[in-house]
């Protein structure tokens, strides 16, 4: 006789979540970026492949194998003045069906003044009815530098796998010296794949993009836009208030990332991650 009680199961679930934080800082050492403080718990990992002349690049490693609805993750990166840091993902992160709370991602960037970082995570992929919750907060001291490229990719079409239902809330909160400077929240739920099919929406598109680039500016954006020959999705590109940005939505992953390396290319900032390529 199963006696398990709502109350129980609940609590049997929430031990069974996965939960992974990560919170390092860099600093800039006789010209080069070293690690500093680091921190992991959980199913999250980070690793530093090998020394480079100047900057450091980081990956980080999901042990838990994906992501799933009840699951959190942390990350807290500083990096601290001069320093320059590129973090990257070992694969596309998956976000598999959630059956009641969403997945809850929490990320924090903080930059001192002349640091620099790149934030190019591979792939986010979304299963019909996943849930999560996202949200990124980036404090940048005046003269620091940013690079940040976030994809999302609704179903893998090449599997024939497309998302019907489901929930994508995805909240950006930049500061820029102690000021609020750019804000907007991204919110997709319920009949997710009837929404993207929308024209004003992602005309059938099953992948989207957005790349921040600071400091950005009008030279930049039309430098940015000579990629324009070469897209397969859709761009946009825009420039103000010494911010730049690119928004990108495609049929399929392929078609995103290859709109995202022809802009990304034109930055003048640091070299793709080596796991981009491959």
């Amino acid at each position: 006789m199963d006696t398990e009680t709502p109350t129980t199961a609940s609590a049997v679930f929430a031990a069974n979540r996965a939960r992974g934080a990560v919170a390092f800082e860099v600093h800039a050492r006789d010209g080069a970026t070293r690690r500093g403080s680091l921190h992991e718990s959980g199913s999250l990992r980070v690793r530093f492949p090998s020394p480079e002349a100047e900057g450091l690049s980081a990956v980080f490693v999901n042990t838990a194998g994906g992501v799933a609805g009840g699951d959190r993750f942390d990350v807290d990166i500083t990096a601290h003045e001069g320093a320059r840091l590129t973090l990257t993902t070992a694969a596309a992160e998956k976000i598999y069906r959630a059956t009641d709370r969403p997945a809850e991602l929490a990320i924090s960037l903080k930059l001192a003044a002349g640091a620099g970082l790149a934030w190019l995570p591979q792939e986010t992929i979304l299963f019909d009815r996943a849930k999560v919750s996202r949200r990124i907060d980036i404090d940048l001291a005046e003269g620091a530098s940013l690079l940040l490229c976030e994809m999302v990719v609704f179903g893998r079409t090449a599997m024939g796998e497309r998302v019907q239902q489901g929930s994508f809330v995805d909240r950006w909160r930049v500061r820029r010296g102690g000021r609020l400077a750019y804000a907007e929240t991204v919110r997709l739920e319920g009949d997710v794949g009837e929404k993207l099919s929308q024209s004003a929406i992602g005309k059938h598109a099953a992948a989207i993009a957005t790349a921040l680039i600071v400091p950005g500016d009008q030279a930049l954006a039309e430098r940015l836009r000579e990629a324009a020959d070469h897209f397969g999705g859709e761009v946009g590109i825009s420039a103000w208030n010494g911010f730049a940005m690119a928004r990108f939505c495609a049929q399929d992953a392929a078609r995103l990332r290859a709109d995202i390396v022809a802009v990304l290319s034109r930055t003048g900032g640091p070299p793709l991650p080596r796991l981009w390529l491959n």
